[in-house]
């Protein structure tokens, strides 16, 4: 049996990470500074989440997908993610604000002071720009990010079981990486 390794989990400027007990980290994930991870919330492998000079907050049952990056931009542009919130393989999520039950394509990139509104999704690949609000319910998608449609009723149904789905899998994990 391979040893288990720890996140890494770093203080800045004397600020320690906030993690849930019921969160799943792992084990080759990065948090930093001022960084609230609540509960149920997975935190998956390559992810890095650097709060240092501002502050980021990850609500309950959101997941945060292999390689994503979450950062923020200054003090007035914290990275604020809601709950049940699904963010893809490889997103880049910089100093932006993700409402409860988002969903965040692989490859995509939320850029300063835009706004991912509640039930909204940004498709694959997608740019969404400094300072742009992609409406409630509505799905976005290119480079630049605009308008696509309206999310369909069978993807918004979907949503509350991929985020179950993902408290299962954390928590599943959980038990591996725990010693």
């Amino acid at each position: 049996m391979t040893k288990q390794r720890s996140p890494i989990v770093l203080p800045w400027k004397g600020v320690e990470p906030v993690i849930a007990e019921d969160a799943f980290i792992a084990p080759n994930a990065t948090i930093i500074g001022d960084t609230q991870i609540a509960s149920k919330a997975s935190i998956w492998f390559n992810v890095v989440l650097r709060g240092d000079v501002s502050y980021i907050r990850v609500g309950e049952r959101t997941n945060i997908q292999d390689g994503a990056v979450v950062h923020v931009s200054s003090k007035e542009l914290p990275t604020l993610i809601g709950a049940d919130v699904l963010i893809g393989h490889m997103a880049i999520i910089h100093a932006c604000t993700l409402e409860d039950g988002c969903f965040i394509g692989m490859s995509s990139t939320v850029m300063d002071g835009a706004v991912v509104e509640k039930g909204a999704m940004v498709a694959a690949g997608a740019l969404v720009a400094p300072g742009k609000r992609v409406g409630a319910g509505q799905l976005w998608a290119g480079t630049p990010a605009r308008y696509v449609r309206d999310v369909k009723l069978e993807e918004r149904n979907s949503f509350p079981e991929q985020i179950q789905r993902y408290v299962e899998l954390g928590q599943a994990y959980s038990s591996l990486v725990s010693d």
